[in-house]
């Protein structure tokens, strides 16, 4: 029996990082996790002088609405191209972080929270569609970049903003970070839309194993 697909090994994953589809869809990623922690690390930082409900379960209702957001997403993306709808949605995230910069924590105790519902789509869309690029014995090498990616954002995104709130003493400039981060998922997701560089891979790959066989 064939075997397709590789486990994920360390000297394939160094290689595969210099691959520009593995890159591009694993620095989508690193941003989008960026963007992610701001919520659930600094978040409650940013609004802890607010009062009333939103306020107090600002953090819950995030998670609540991603979580409502992953059907919806789900639904959405059988109906529409993904390029289009990564393209709407970070565009969406951009707007609730630039809102609650602009405006302050008295409407970003709305707007971040609401994020959630764009947010549930742009992980499991950049990751899965980042794997479907290579070839299916590639598939391990490529999952251990993006989790690499992952991890690594995880970890210095919210690091960022905390230096850049201490160096402002203001949270708020830590969002002003993460806003910045939005700007450029939305900008990659945009020029994913207009030249959609996937699915060229996509037909090249479907070319070479049509010609295997």
């Amino acid at each position: 029996m064939k075997r397709t697909e590789e486990p994920i090994d360390l000297s394939r994953t160094m290689q595969m990082m210099g691959d520009p589809y593995a890159l591009a869809f694993s620095s989508g990623i690193f941003l989008y996790v960026a963007v992610e922690c701001a919520i659930y690390v600094w978040m409650p930082t940013l609004i802890k002088d607010q009062h009333g409900f939103f306020a107090l379960y600002a953090l819950t209702i995030f998670f609540v609405v991603r979580a409502i957001g992953r059907f919806v997403g789900a639904w959405v993306l059988a109906h529409f191209d993904w390029t289009t709808v990564l393209a709407l949605f970070s565009f969406a995230i951009l707007l609730c972080f630039a809102g609650s910069v602009w405006f302050g924590a008295s409407i970003a105790v709305f707007l971040l929270p609401t994020s959630g519902l764009f947010m549930s789509v742009v992980y499991p869309t950049l990751n899965s569609k980042g794997i479907s690029c290579f070839q299916k014995s590639q598939h391990g090498a490529v999952s251990g970049v993006i989790l690499f990616f992952t991890c690594v954002s995880a970890a210095l995104g919210p690091l960022a903003m905390g230096f850049v709130g201490d160096t402002f003493h203001d949270p708020k400039a830590g969002f002003v970070l993460a806003t910045f981060f939005a700007a450029l998922l939305f900008l990659g997701s945009l020029l994913n839309f207009l030249r959609k560089p996937a699915s060229a891979r996509l037909l090249q790959l479907e070319e070479s194993e049509y010609a295997a066989h």
